[in-house]
């Protein structure tokens, strides 16, 4: 795998866009939301559907066509330098597919920040536009807005992400070792749905594998992992940094489900990173080149996230 574009730092007073690719917002988490990033003298802008519910499919913000729309117009103007998702869900799939891939191109590089179901702009910013993106607290998730790490840790990623190189984890070795690749990854349900498509890399080799998940049973995750598997995506993976399994059942299950499945790759992998689903969850950079030190729980960036 190859290291990304990375885009620019925010500066104090910049333009970020707040938009809803997935599922509804309620309102009083965005104003919430909002408050905290004019706290830190950004300048906020909601997208117009971002408080919208889909008449029929009510797990929906609004239309796959007006959600596309608010994502292309943030992204395209000239304006804005950064583009937050306001929460995951579902969606984000529907939405990617009617991206204009080119108008985004040409618009330039920018922040991009979300987790969960944005797994599926992550992977396809990094195939579509070769871009580095921010798996991250979004504006009005529930950590994000009562969590003062999670805050502070997006907020040095941002503005300036030079103090933030070395990501510290409360994680401990599943199975010790050091490693070297590109940082990629997110929810494990997402990577296995984005499989075989156009926004999908087909390959993973010399990546640093980073999964994470919510309310999915042992055995769901034990499909999506072995899914990748078994496409091959992960052959020549150097390492994975395993996140938040809320809701996931015991994790002692979890645990020994990743350890009898990853444990043939040979290569370290760190457990309990603290990033996903999670309070005071860590921002991670996608597309950046590092190294993880499973045993000492840390992953340092050749460079910082951000230029």
């Amino acid at each position: 795998m190859k290291e990304l574009l990375r885009p620019a730092r925010l500066a104090p007073g910049a333009r970020v866009a707040v938009v809803a690719p997935s599922g509804p917002v309620p309102e009083e988490r965005l104003q919430a939301g909002l408050d905290v990033l004019r706290g830190w003298d950004l300048d906020p802008v909601v997208a117009p559907h971002v408080l919208d519910r889909h008449a029929e499919f009510r797990y929906l913000a609004g239309t796959d066509a007006d959600r596309a729309a608010d994502f292309q117009a943030a992204w395209c103007d000239p304006s804005v330098d950064a583009v937050l998702c306001a929460r995951g869900g579902y969606g984000a799939q529907r939405t990617a597919d009617l991206l204009d891939w080119e108008a985004l191109r040409a618009a330039g590089p920018k922040v991009l920040v979300g987790f969960s179901d944005v797994t599926a702009l992550h992977e396809a910013f990094a195939v579509r536009l070769g871009l580095v993106t921010l798996h991250g607290p979004m504006a009005a998730g529930i950590d994000f807005l009562k969590n003062a790490r999670a805050q502070e840790h997006l907020k040095a990623t941002l503005f300036a992400p030079e103090t933030v190189r070395t990501i510290v984890s409360p994680g401990r070795a599943l199975i010790p070792g050091r490693a070297r690749g590109t940082v990629f990854g997110g929810c494990l349900s997402l990577l296995a749905a984005e499989l075989g498509t156009p926004h999908a890399r087909p390959s993973a080799r010399g990546g640093l594998l980073c999964l994470e998940d919510v309310g999915e049973e042992p055995y769901r995750l034990d499909r999506c992992l072995t899914q990748l598997l078994r496409s091959g995506l992960l052959d020549g993976v150097r390492g994975a940094l395993l996140g938040s399994w809320e809701e996931c059942g015991p994790y002692e299950r979890v645990r020994a489900l990743f350890a009898e499945r990853l444990g043939p790759l040979g290569v370290p992998v760190v457990e309990e990173f603290g990033f996903g689903h999670c309070a005071g969850a860590l921002t991670i950079p996608f597309g950046v080149a590092a190294e993880l030190d499973a045993d000492a729980g840390t992953l340092t960036l050749d460079e910082p996230a951000l230029l």
